[in-house]
């Protein structure tokens, strides 16, 4: 299992900042690879990737989720992920979006990118794509506010 941890500062207050991250359908927008993902249910989505010709459909099921504060999931069955993002208030206007995800890469060509941090740096690249992305509109293009124990 490999672990990443990658944060972020955004210019908008927290609420805005994790609305737009409940809101996964709009996951491609920013996040490089993600080509699709659906809700099925409030705690559950099905993602549709392709990374380095590899095209994967896999669900994952959130965990824990508070409004402002966090929003953990892990998948079900391959590829074998976990994580949580976290909203930090810096002040009124700024937040700092944690990400930590733990993963676990298949064959040889998946290590390989691991040990030479390609994943890791996908996942810096997508941090600073949401931040392009919320501070370019301001505001959350909708969020969902339930609570996930």
């Amino acid at each position: 299992m490999s672990t990443i941890e990658q944060s972020i500062e955004v210019d908008v207050p927290v609420t805005t900042a994790y609305n737009q991250w409940t809101q996964f359908e709009e996951f491609p927008k920013f996040m490089e690879g993600v080509e699709r993902i659906e809700q099925v249910t409030p705690t559950r989505t099905h993602w549709k990737t392709s990374i380095a010709g590899v095209q994967r459909e896999f669900d994952a099921e959130i965990d824990e989720q508070h409004p402002d504060e966090r929003v953990a999931w892990h998948t079900l069955g391959k590829p074998r992920q976990a994580g949580v993002v976290t909203f930090h208030r810096i002040s009124d206007g700024t937040t700092r979006v944690m990400l930590q995800m733990d993963f676990e890469p298949e064959g040889l060509a998946e290590q390989a990118a691991d040990k030479l941090h390609i994943v890791e740096s996908r996942v810096k690249g997508d941090l600073r794509r949401f931040k392009d992305f919320i501070e370019s509109r301001g505001l959350s293009t909708g969020g969902w506010r339930g609570d996930v124990s």
